[in-house]
């Protein structure tokens, strides 16, 4: 059997969160979708709310500690990213946005990326697709088509948890589509010349002819 792993992104604020709720439903739908296809799959749950300290510090200085380090090369090397965020004030959270904007531009070129959101209303679930796909598209990310938003009423059974499921399921099924389609990330080697001194240089090269002969 395949094995792939999914990078889970979670920027709830309390603990426990309906942020965070909603990415295990999702992680767990992706999980049985890919298992139907013969894909084994784990998945990396990252919590924002561990590490936003660590990343206000990214920001001020452009380096990363030990645990945010890791969590961004956990994002960056995973077959698909399921992202989800509570929406403030009509837009993802700025915790959410931060993280972004810390990673490599590039580094979700072609990812296959489950858009999902949390908030008190459903008016809320514009926010998917006026601020965050545009946000993934600019990344170079493959965001499916379908984006899951759980408001409060969401929660509480009847219409709402039935919708909810549906969209769920129809949005996992796309991602496990994606993962399908697309191979397996091979992650960098960290002690591979190439990739710190980019493909095809040397030592040599970066010193310019510095060396003598």
């Amino acid at each position: 059997m395949t094995t792939r792993r999914i990078a889970v992104v979670t920027a709830g604020l309390s603990n426990p969160s309906s942020t965070r709720l909603l990415a295990d439903r999702l992680a767990e739908a992706v999980r049985a979708q890919l298992a139907e296809r013969e894909i084994e799959v784990g998945a990396d749950v990252i919590e924002l709310r561990e590490h936003a300290h660590a990343i206000t510090d990214n920001l001020l200085t452009g380096f990363a500690r030990r645990g945010l380090a890791e969590a961004i090369e956990t994002v960056t090397s995973a077959d698909a990213l399921i992202a989800v965020t509570p929406i403030f004030t009509t837009s993802y959270s700025g915790l959410f946005k931060s993280f972004l904007d810390i990673l490599d531009p590039d580094s979700l070129r072609g990812m296959p990326v489950l858009l999902a959101a949390t908030g008190g209303s459903p008016r809320h679930s514009l926010a998917l697709e006026y601020a965050m796909r545009p946000l993934f598209t600019y990344l170079h990310a493959n965001p499916v088509s379908t984006s899951v938003f759980a408001a409060s009423e969401d929660w509480a059974g009847g219409e709402g948890a039935s919708s909810l499921r549906s969209r769920t399921e129809r949005a996992a099924g796309e991602l496990a589509d994606a993962v399908a389609r697309r191979g397996a990330t091979v992650g960098e080697d960290p002690f591979d010349p190439a990739t710190y001194l980019g493909e095809g240089r040397s030592f040599e090269s970066l010193l310019g002819g510095l060396t003598a002969d």
